[in-house]
């Protein structure tokens, strides 16, 4: 996450709005052709005990052979799409940039094994390594003049270096073997999971769909700018504990007691780090966007308060959501999931029609808080961990983070000053009014994530002499 940041930072300096925009249009193709790739089955390999290696096998084939069936469809399909956009350079940027479907397709069942394994240790070396050589090269592309085509550079190698060095590093090699009993087995949970998936990322690309085609290149541009930073920031956290979560959660499947407790905890623990650091972020969003990215990108600025907004709620979306998988409430899941988006998308495209950019990011952020409250119902009625529990045991934090927020928008209400002063101070008067109150009031959610720094760590426990 601190690679992609850098990254971020350096290549918005090299880059324009119109290049991001260029790949966050056709964002929406190549994603949604790859919920078809896996089809719910990592997922189904991961829950499954003992899954066997005609069962690996069998996915395996199946992943590559859809991954190439899809590359075909969106190569012939390119110049209707950068018709659509009336963009020609989308044509062979999209044609190269689906390549990365096969890739992905390669890798996905030696990357589940270890996700099987727990082996998050070789997930992360190969991750940190392979970031740090696609940002080096596209650093130097950009540099150069590449402009979008550095991107799918960057996109092309962070997929293809770990499917190398999986390949070699976890020697294991299919059998020549497809199994339609293994096939079917896997398919009757894997089908929801994928169509659960499946209409979770239309629900993303929609919106990118809909900028696209209704404002310009360099729109779409600055929220996708906004959108991949309040990602990196609500992610930074909740995305690295969600991925380890779901394994847990497979484990302990069969006691809802255990279960429910392993929510609670990672749930109190994501909300202390998560949620003070969204209202933070609103609330230094300029100079920060300024700091890092320059003048060009403060159109960004709005969007990118409204989406930390979401950001409060979507840092728990899947924290809930895969308990729910964990258990084999798959098809449960799916049900639920197409209602939620179905509504989201109706008010979101009322929002654009009437009120335009504004309504649309309104709609987003009622879209998103009403999926919470659909999962936190789920996890209520086949966990145990109540809904009001949840809401409860997030009080504390809630309460402790806008009243910090208070204190530091308070701080330079009368202040005439530079914007980089104005952020500094608000920073230091959020840092200090949140972490005082943590250390006197001592929440449960402050103790489950102190317990994770080693002691020689914790300042707070020491006495002064």
């Amino acid at each position: 996450m601190f690679i992609a940041f850098v990254s971020g930072i350096v290549l918005a300096r090299l880059l324009t709005p119109h290049d991001y925009g260029c790949i966050g249009m056709l964002l929406i193709f190549t994603s949604l052709a790859s919920t078809f790739i896996d089809s719910g089955f990592g997922e189904a390999l991961i829950q499954k005990k003992k899954p066997t290696n005609t069962d690996y096998s069998t996915i395996f084939f199946w992943n590559m052979g859809v991954a190439t069936v899809l590359y075909i469809v969106l190569f012939f399909s390119a110049p209707a799409i950068a018709r659509f956009y009336e963009i020609p350079i989308l044509s062979p940027v999209l044609r190269v940039q689906a390549f990365v479907l096969i890739i992905n397709a390669f890798k996905l069942v030696q990357a589940n094994q270890l996700k099987k394994r727990l082996d998050f240790k070789a997930l992360s070396i190969v991750t940190m390594t392979t970031s740090i050589f696609a940002l080096v090269v596209t650093i130097v592309m950009a540099y150069h003049g590449m402009g979008v085509w550095s991107l799918v550079t960057q996109n092309l190698l962070m997929a293809g270096v770990p499917a190398v060095v999986f390949w070699f590093y976890l020697k294991w090699r299919p059998s020549w073997t497809f199994s339609w009993n293994s096939f079917r087995e896997l398919f009757g949970f894997g089908a929801y999971m994928f169509l659960t998936h499946f209409v979770n990322e239309l629900g993303k690309q929609i919106q990118t769909l809909l900028i696209g085609k209704m404002f310009s290149s360099s729109i779409l541009g600055y929220y996708s700018k906004a959108y991949s930073t309040e990602r990196m920031a609500s992610q930074v956290i909740s995305g690295v504990v969600a991925s380890v979560a779901y394994p847990l959660y497979a484990k302990a499947q069969d006691d809802k007691k255990a279960l429910a407790n392993i929510i609670r905890r990672i749930t109190m623990s994501i909300s202390y780090l998560t949620f003070p650091l969204m209202l933070l972020l609103i609330l230094i969003a300029q100079p920060v966007f300024m700091l890092l990215y320059s003048e060009r990108w403060l159109t960004s600025v709005i969007y990118f308060q409204v989406l930390c907004l979401v950001g409060i709620s979507s840092c728990l979306l899947s924290v809930n959501q895969q308990c729910i998988a964990a258990i084999g409430k798959s098809q449960t899941m799916f049900k639920w999931t197409l209602l939620k988006h179905s509504l989201g998308l109706t008010i979101m495209v009322a929002g654009l029609v009437l009120w335009g950019m504004t309504g649309f990011l309104v709609g987003i952020v009622i879209y998103n808080y009403f999926c919470y409250f659909v999962n936190i119902g789920l996890v209520s009625k086949h966990i145990g961990y109540k809904w009001w529990n949840q809401l409860k045991d997030l009080l504390h934090v809630t309460l402790m983070s806008l009243t910090a927020f208070a204190a530091g928008y308070a701080s330079t209400c009368f202040l005439h000053a530079h914007i980089y002063v104005i952020g500094a101070i608000r920073l230091l008067v959020f840092l200090s009014v949140y972490i005082g109150w943590s250390i006197v009031l001592k929440p449960e959610a402050f103790v489950y994530t102190a317990s994770i720094i080693p002691r020689r760590f914790r300042f707070w426990e020491k006495k002064i002499l």
